[in-house]
């Protein structure tokens, strides 16, 4: 009996260049207490213009396949829901361990116009895909971006919405680290609770200009770091019962 919700055996069947990055997934998920645990794991890739080189030499692609890999131990269905945002929802797909190779590339390729950054609109596309799933496990979003929405206003105003919701949302940043353009994620990571909302339920780091030089390693350190303490707050709160 494994502790992941899917074997090292079926990942190596599967998705057999995944296996280094479970393996590595699976150091960190046991070093912050979550070996075993259970969540949706749902990724959220910025199409904003200034995006297209980040499309193009694979360091979207290199992240989602990292976040399959650390998926397949908290969640058994081998696939991971993407939202593909810039001005609106560009589209929602998914990745699955069969079939990864090239899958965010191949997607992002087809969906035209690369538009500016409206956080709100792909968190309430993350909203209503896990309300209408019927979930009831807690959910770890990934949300990518290289700067700061278009309304901040309603970026904020969805977070704390949403902190009612048994979801956190990881946001990391692609490009300059020196950049103003992460002052609001900063700000939005560090919103008071209860003031602004009832638990703290965003975190944040930056992966710098070139993410894929990021060790698996630390990428899945800082995934993870704050997921433990949003779950024992929100099942405090009655948020997460499962």
């Amino acid at each position: 009996m494994t502790s992941s919700a899917i074997s090292l055996r079926k990942v190596e069947q599967t998705a057999p260049a995944l296996v280094s990055l479970y393996k590595s997934a699976a150091v960190s998920l046991r070093k912050h207490g979550l070996e075993g645990g259970r969540a949706a794991v749902y990724l959220v890739l910025d199409r904003s213009g200034s995006m297209r080189p980040y499309y193009a030499d694979g360091s979207v692609q290199a992240l989602a396949d990292r976040v399959l890999g650390l998926s397949a131990h908290l969640d058994d269905d081998g696939r991971v829901p993407v939202v593909f945002f810039s001005t609106d929802v560009d589209a929602v797909e998914e990745v699955s361990l069969a079939g990864h190779e090239g899958r965010v590339d191949a997607i992002a390729s087809r969906l035209g116009h690369m538009g500016r950054t409206s956080y709100h609109a792909a968190m309430d596309a993350v909203v209503d895909h896990y309300l209408d799933s019927g979930a009831t496990a807690p959910a770890l979003v990934v949300f990518q971006t290289d700067g700061g929405p278009a309304d901040k206003p309603a970026a904020e105003r969805y977070l704390c919405k949403a902190a009612r919701l048994p979801l956190f949302w990881q946001f990391v940043g692609f490009g300059d680290t020196h950049s103003t353009q992460f002052d609001f994620l900063r700000r939005l990571d560090e919103l008071p609770v209860p003031q602004k909302r009832p638990v703290d339920n965003a975190g944040y780091f930056h992966a710098g200009p070139d993410p894929r030089a990021v060790p698996d390693a630390e990428l899945y350190d800082r995934l993870v770091a704050e997921f433990p303490a949003w779950l024992a707050a929100a099942r405090d709160a009655g948020i997460v019962r499962a």
